[in-house]
Formats: structure tokens, sequence, C-alpha cells
């Protein structure tokens, strides 16, 4: 079900460097209610013929923000444990970057131009952009996230201050942030409240409740009647790439 005024497509990705890739259109709408995300990213969008890009970063609560009208987007939101050579992720929270000299073809990023990609060809830019050591990526945060590998050796303040390095936040909010995100998607596509406090781990009502006004904006009755306006967030089949 696409999200009035913003018809969003998502797919998910096999590079170890990517969360998410998405395109968007926005139609008829001026503004939109963010919501938080865990994660930074680059997005490229199209309006009246200009070319635009810029970097986003993790975004800690709800808000809005405006949205430019009639615009195609593409955007790659990068997988936690990667951040930017030029610029450190917690400088980015809550803001961001615009970026010179967009053109519909390239963009200028870290003192180099790049080719703007496509939804399809999304990993290959990021290849390059690893490869350039513009994007850099944390192996010790990416075994947190993906709870992979023997971490016993490492004491718990390393790894919270490595964690907030990377990503600017603390771990205990990504958790928060994935797990409310998940919520939204599930009330938006209709699953019962109560449901979704069992499957989610949420101790009641009212926690979820506490979480959904903090980072995504909405309740969870306006959530599953598509309610409130327009929002930042992808109620569709996230597709496979």
């Amino acid at each position: 079900m696409p999200t009035v005024g913003l018809q969003f497509e998502t797919r998910s990705s096999d590079s170890p460097g990517i969360d998410s890739v998405w395109t968007c259109r926005s139609e008829q709408v001026a503004q939109m209610t963010s919501v938080a995300t865990e994660t930074w990213g680059l997005v490229f969008w199209s309006q009246g013929g200009t070319a635009h890009a810029a970097v986003t970063g993790p975004e800690s609560r709800t808000g809005t923000a405006p949205v430019p009208e009639d615009a195609t987007f593409v955007g790659i939101q990068f997988a936690v444990g990667t951040a930017l050579r030029m610029a450190t992720t917690a400088s980015l929270v809550d803001g961001g970057i615009v970026l010179p000299d967009a053109t519909r073809r390239t963009f200028w990023l870290d003192g180099h131009r790049w080719q703007r990609p496509h939804s399809e060809d999304a990993e290959a830019l990021v290849q390059w952009l690893v490869r350039g050591d513009v994007v850099r990526r944390d192996p010790l945060v990416t075994q947190v996230v993906r709870g992979q590998g023997d971490l016993r050796a490492v004491s718990d303040r390393t790894l919270e201050r490595r964690f907030r390095a990377v990503t600017g936040l603390s771990r205990g909010t990504v958790r928060q942030i994935e797990r409310v995100r998940a919520a939204a998607d599930l009330l938006t596509a209709g699953e019962v409240v109560s449901d979704v406090v069992d499957t989610l781990g949420y101790y009641d009502e009212p926690h979820l409740a506490r979480a959904l006004r903090r980072y995504v904006g909405r309740t969870a009755a306006q959530l599953r009647e598509v309610l409130g306006g327009t929002i930042a967030l992808d109620t569709g089949q996230r597709t496979t790439s």
C-alpha cells in the first residue's frame, strides 16, 4: 500500500554496506512527517529538470520536513557499521549535507565526482565508494549489529564508544528505532496492536504508544487506518535484489 503523497518502492541488497535502496515520487505534497531512522544515506532527486544530491543523517526522533513537489528520488540507506570519511556520523544526526554541483549524470562527494546511480546499480556506486575509502566499515560494529563473532574480550565501554563513533547513536537507541519501525510496518499492514506488542517484545500497549509518539509521530490507530497525513514510511512490500 503506497503512502499518500509519497509513492515508495524499497528493495533490500546483498551488499554488506547497504541496508536498502529506495525510490520515491512526490505528488501534491509539500510537507511530511519524518520517521526516526538508525542509518545514514545518500539521496538523489530531480525536480523541474534540476538535479540535486545530499547526504542524509540518522534521525533520532520524529519531526516534520519539507518535500519538493513533483520530484523523483533515488536513495541509498547504508548499513549500520558504515560511515563517511569526510564527516562523522554524529555530526549528521538529525541533519545532513547538501552536495554541490549535482547534475543528472554525476555528483560531487569527498573531493571527487561520481556517477549518479539508478536504483538498479546502487551497489556499483557503493563498491567504488568503499574502494576509494570514501565509505568505511567498522568490522566490530558490524559484528555487534549482526550478533556475530566472539565479543567477550571487548568491554561494554569499548563497544559503546565504537558504536557511537560509527553510528552517531547508542546501541540502545538503534535497537529502539529498529523495533519501532518494524512495529509501524506491522500496524500499517493491519496487524492488531496487542499482537504487535507480543511479537516485538514491548511491555504493554502504552509502552508501544510512547515509542510510536517519539519515533514515528503517529498513534497505532492512525497507522492502522492510514491517517495523519503524509509520512516518510515505506508501507509497501520490500523486494529483494
